[in-house]
């Protein structure tokens, strides 16, 4: 039987050769028949996974919940030191300077990623404003979220931090960031389905050790990771009941 593995659509492109390596790492450690099988966007993704397609998933917070919840994956593993953050964009010439400036009637651009878009409406509500309140434009990408805001297309911007971060020097330089989110309990994780629940600990425990072999390191640093830390089951059902509430 040959497992089959995904990672969430809103990995950076540079990143695909990336998960290949990792996936070949895994197979050979584990002698696990794996297949990867990359999808273009959440929805298709998702499909996948209501038909019980998908048995190890690198998931993002929201799709973790999800995934935990209502089709019985276990949390593993998580990039060591890494959170999922968002941050509200706009203009470096915009007229407003931070969330209570802003005023119902603005462009807001988000992508499909749902967990950023909780988090940029959560650090909206002291503005009181909500998706009613906007005109949202929806992106694959956020470079391109980045160039609408330069074309004066759009108002405002969701972004993952790590990912404006990773925008050109000359990029950020034109823009301002309104809020950081820091809250600190978002992460993307590993997780096992229930074809695997058999192999979740052995699964754990060669991801935790990952760093400590050559090509195991090499994997991690194409992914830009330091390593993984265990995901408990409290951390798990901790951030379940925090995207709960977002929603």
């Amino acid at each position: 039987m040959t497992y089959q593995m995904t990672v969430s659509p809103d990995f950076p492109p540079q990143q695909v050769a990336a998960w290949y390596i990792f996936n070949t790492w895994l197979q050979k450690v584990s002698g696990l028949p794996i297949h990867l099988e990359m999808y273009p966007d959440f929805s298709t993704q998702r499909a996948a996974i209501r038909e019980d397609k998908v048995d190890l998933i690198y998931a993002n917070p929201y799709d973790a919940a999800m995934l935990v919840r209502e089709k019985g994956f276990v949390a593993l593993a998580r990039p060591r030191g890494k959170a999922d953050e968002a941050v509200i964009v706009t203009r470096g010439d915009a007229p407003f300077h931070n969330v209570e400036d802003l005023q119902p009637g603005l462009r807001l651009v988000a992508t499909v990623d749902p967990a950023i878009y909780l988090l940029g409406m959560m650090m909206l509500e002291p503005a009181e404003i909500d998706e009613d309140h906007l005109q949202v434009i929806r992106v694959e990408s956020y470079p391109a979220a980045a160039k609408l805001l330069l074309r004066e297309e759009a108002d405002l911007a969701f972004f993952a931090k790590e990912a404006y971060e990773n925008l050109s020097s000359l990029t950020r330089e034109q823009l301002k960031v309104l809020v950081d989110s820091q809250i600190g309990d978002l992460f993307h994780a590993f997780l096992v389905g229930p074809r695997l629940h058999d192999r979740a600990e052995a699964l754990r425990a060669w991801l935790l050790d990952m760093e400590n072999a050559p090509k195991g390191r090499d994997a991690l640093a194409n992914l830009g990771f330091a390593g993984w830390e265990p995901v408990s089951l409290e951390e798990a059902e901790f951030m379940i009941n925090l995207i709960e509430a977002l929603k």
